[in-house]
């Protein structure tokens, strides 16, 4: 099941360029009862394997990210380490994770309806460059927050960045490199923590690996497919479907 469902979610989030592990948090507490906060090393052990595909396939193309990626990854190392910190000693039962799994996935939902991709006849627009300090610092608090939910940050990257006039050719094999290695330092992290944590910390590898290896399949399924559909209509079906999760999970945490 687990790994059916990631390659489903997968094919749906990839056209709308956001990672699967949005999604699949919340279907893991909801339907696979993965116990919180285990649930969170969990989503960065998907990561961990089902990005280094993309990964290969941006670097034989040329798209290594470069001097980008390595600024991104300055800021959101760091700071998957202290969002896992905060996960497993502030935060581990599900009442306020559920909140926070709120405050992360109504903005991107919301992100997702309101914003117009630009057109290919478009011209580009000048970049307003982030100045690396500013940048890194930006990182740092994108991976507190992959750390909390067990995100590796792309997804909250890569539409600031792409905002700012960088390209997509750019942005993506960068943020993707970034979410690589902030997930395998969380998952490290939590694998650590979890010999001092009376709760299980740990991350389920048998569904993690599972999780992975259908995001593996499916974000290459997505990616194909993504020329094929509107892509308007993508994002904003995906954008709604995020809201009414965060909205559920928001009721939830306040119950």
């Amino acid at each position: 099941m687990a790994l059916v469902a990631a390659y489903v979610i997968s094919v749906l989030s990839t056209p709308a360029g956001i990672s699967g592990a949005v999604l699949l948090l919340p279907f893991q507490v909801s339907v696979l009862g993965t116990p919180s906060p285990s649930v969170t090393p969990t989503n960065l052990l998907y990561n961990v394997v089902s990005t280094p595909g993309a990964l290969y396939r941006y670097w034989r193309q040329g798209q290594t990210g470069g001097r980008l990626a390595l600024v991104l990854i300055a800021g959101t190392l760091p700071g998957v380490v202290a969002g896992s910190f905060i996960r497993a000693r502030l935060i581990p039962g599900p009442a306020v994770f559920d909140v926070v799994v709120a405050a992360v996935l109504i903005p991107l939902g919301t992100w997702l309806v309101l914003a117009r991709p630009a057109r290919d006849d478009q011209p580009d627009r000048p970049a307003r460059t982030i100045p690396a300090p500013a940048l890194v610092v930006l990182a740092v608090a994108v991976g507190c927050v992959g750390g909390i939910y067990g995100i590796g940050g792309g997804a909250i990257l890569a539409p600031i960045l792409i905002g700012t006039g960088r390209k997509p050719s750019e942005v993506a094999p960068a943020a993707l490199a970034s979410t690589f290695v902030t997930s395998a330092g969380g998952v490290i992290t939590f694998t650590i923590l979890s010999v001092h944590q009376h709760v299980s910390v740990a991350p389920d590898w048998p569904t993690g690996i599972a999780l992975g290896l259908g995001g593996l399949a499916g974000g290459y399924t997505g990616a194909r497919l993504q020329s094929r559909m509107p892509d308007v209509l993508i994002r904003r079906l995906v954008g709604v479907l995020v809201i009414a999760i965060g909205a559920y999970y928001l009721s939830s945490g306040r119950g």
